[in-house]
């Protein structure tokens, strides 16, 4: 296994483990309301907030099925890796401004914050070395 082919495997390997987070996240927010996540907050049951919780959930459990259906050719698919990374740093400057609107939540969420800011410019740019690295092998 040549340095390209570690790199491109790393890179199926920290993508397939991020994506369990949408999936399994994703799947335990359809609960809406219910969502352990919310279980310490006083949140009004209501049906147009448990809709939109319910809603986002649904597509952030999409987020990871697509990062999971791309991993098998991580390489080759860099649009959708740079658009599902897209996403997720736009969704990191949206909790940077509920930070700086309404203050600090949870500790776990400045550690999401972090990977959403900071990470997903350095997976876009380790996806690019793979890709390179494999269109070299191609040619």
């Amino acid at each position: 296994m040549n340095a390209g082919t570690a790199g491109r495997r790393a890179l199926q390997v920290a993508t397939v483990i991020l994506a369990l987070v949408p999936v399994i996240t994703g799947l335990v927010g359809m609960m809406g309301l219910g969502d352990p996540l919310y279980g310490k907050l006083l949140l009004p049951h209501d049906a147009t907030l448990d809709s939109n919780l319910r809603f986002y959930a649904g597509v952030w459990l999409g987020l990871g099925l697509a990062a999971f259906w791309i991993a098998p050719r991580i390489e080759r698919e860099t649009a959708l890796f740079r658009a599902l990374w897209l996403m997720i740093f736009i969704g990191g400057i949206g909790r940077l401004v509920s930070l700086v609107a309404v203050g600090m939540p949870f500790a776990p969420f400045i550690g999401f914050t972090a990977l959403e800011v900071i990470g997903a410019p350095l997976f876009v740019w380790w996806q690019q070395r793979v890709a390179r690295a494999a269109a070299a092998r191609r040619s």
